[in-house]
């Protein structure tokens, strides 16, 4: 069983993609019962005919026993300056449904989607006391969408001839792109970009989302598809290597801390931390990357103990 916590746009086109694909039971869970029942009820509809899964709601958190997969995608509200704004309040939510999963559903792995999606990774991870592996924070892999699309916009080119785009850090404007490792037709873009074109691309990969506010709200489908692939994989049992936020432990020269880095994953939730050669240059980003987080941690846990 895959159960979703939180029945909004995200969670709902998360169930949507489980249960159109026929994938596994889903249990859609929100504070506001009904609305997890209409959801619920909905997504339903989508279900293939031949398919014998079910998808139910329910406010009652015991109703996740058994699950395989849990997804955090709850928010208390949405953010507008950046996805640190709402850091203490949604903290205080993370703890509590955090020790509502240790609870009910200790053998699951758990993808937090909730924002600031690295800073709720490890706040989930202190709580519920679960193997590093099995808590996957989804974000840097949408990144990287980003990223591989306006490369692509860049060259002019389809999303298909961009390989290797990868996106790792901190899951808000400290976010480094990966340029060594990109591609366009087989070729490195380093060869390709001058200084300006790829600081122009990271302005834009780390403003992506604010686009998107603008024009319509905040990001659905990219980020349901993205943790739907991640779901899959490890419903599946396949292997896939993307980045997302994992609890590091030395790797990249840092410790203490979550943040975006290459994984390969699968049934068994992450398998490897994946330590691939990076520039100087970009490892002293990540370094500030990760010490943003760091700090954002520290004062996540020290508004905790009051509240």
């Amino acid at each position: 069983m895959i159960s979703i916590i939180g029945s909004g746009k995200v969670g709902s086109a998360i169930a949507f993609l489980c249960g159109s694909l026929g994938l596994d039971d889903v249990m859609l869970v929100n504070r506001n019962e009904k609305k997890a029942l209409g959801e619920a009820l909905d997504v339903t509809n989508a279900v293939p005919a031949s398919s014998t899964i079910s998808i139910m709601g329910t406010g009652d958190y015991s109703k996740i026993a058994g699950s395989q997969i849990v997804v955090i995608t709850a928010s208390i509200r949405v953010h507008l300056q950046s996805r640190s704004e709402i850091m203490l309040d949604q903290a205080v939510m993370i703890r509590k449904i955090a020790r509502d999963v240790a609870k009910f559903a200790s053998q699951a792995k758990i993808l937090v989607v909730t924002n600031p999606v690295d800073v709720m990774t490890y706040i989930t991870q202190k709580e519920v006391g679960f193997s590093s592996k099995n808590i996957i924070g989804v974000a840097s892999n949408l990144d990287s969408s980003r990223f591989r699309y306006l490369l692509s916009r860049e060259f002019g080119t389809d999303q298909s001839k961009i390989t290797d785009a990868l996106v790792m850090g901190e899951h808000d404007d400290s976010m480094v792109p990966i340029f060594s490792h990109a591609k366009f037709n087989g070729k490195p873009v380093v060869d390709l970009l001058d200084e300006q074109q790829r600081s122009k691309i990271t302005a834009e990969v780390r403003n992506y989302w604010r686009y998107l506010r603008d024009y319509k709200g905040h990001s659905v489908f990219g980020i349901a598809k993205n943790t739907f692939d991640v779901i899959k994989c490890i419903i599946n049992n396949e292997t896939q290597n993307i980045p997302a936020s994992t609890l590091l432990d030395g790797q990249y020269g840092l410790s203490d801390v979550c943040i975006g880095v290459p994984l390969t994953i699968n049934k068994d939730g992450i398998v490897q931390i994946r330590q691939i050669k990076i520039t100087e240059n970009e490892q002293e980003l990540l370094h500030k990357s990760a010490n943003i987080v760091k700090d954002n941690i520290m004062k996540s846990l020290e508004f905790l103990k009051t509240n």
